[in-house]
């Protein structure tokens, strides 16, 4: 049997030690980059609740500025809720929330100077934010769903730039 009929060795990874147990990668080597990251997720709601938030008369205040709040907030403490990921000194948090048809359409971008990727705290921000959606809004709509919450796009670092492709064309 030659080596080119032999099955490739998968790489091992990178959040576990030798010993099987999860451990924080060590990059303290890797050179500081500008890093962004860029995410998107929906809160899908109902025509009450669209109603509600577009007269601003949900009872918890104003959907779309809290959950923005929420997502800046979220995207500061990401070391705190994923248990491997660096903390990181972020530069920049912009959370946006808005309204569409049918749904509430939550954005984040989070840049640092730093070792590591940032996605994590860009996803972090979108979801949180849009967890927010659901319990401002829950008195009026228990049937929220949040859906598509992905990194849109992504720069720095060693695997360099991402671009989604638009939602639906995978």
């Amino acid at each position: 049997m030659n080596d080119s009929a032999q099955p490739a060795r998968p790489a091992p990874l990178s959040h576990v030690a030798p010993d099987g147990s999860a451990r924080m990668v060590d990059v303290g080597e890797k050179p500081i980059t500008a890093r962004s990251a860029s995410a998107e997720g929906f809160v899908r709601i109902s025509a009450d609740l669209e109603r509600a938030i577009r007269a601003n008369t949900v009872r918890k205040g104003s959907v779309l500025e809290i959950a923005r709040l929420a997502g800046i907030l979220a995207a500061k403490r990401t070391d705190e809720l994923i248990p491997l990921c660096h903390t990181l000194p972020l530069d920049a948090v912009d959370v946006a929330a808005t309204l569409e048809n049918g749904c509430v359409r939550v954005t984040a971008t989070v840049r640092t100077q730093s070792r590591t990727g940032i996605e994590m705290e860009a996803l972090t921000a979108v979801t949180v934010a849009c967890l927010t959606v659901i319990d401002m809004g829950k008195a009026i709509d228990m049937a929220m769903v949040i859906e598509g919450v992905r990194i849109t796009e992504k720069h720095g670092g060693r695997s360099g730039s991402f671009k989604a492709p638009p939602e639906g064309s995978r």
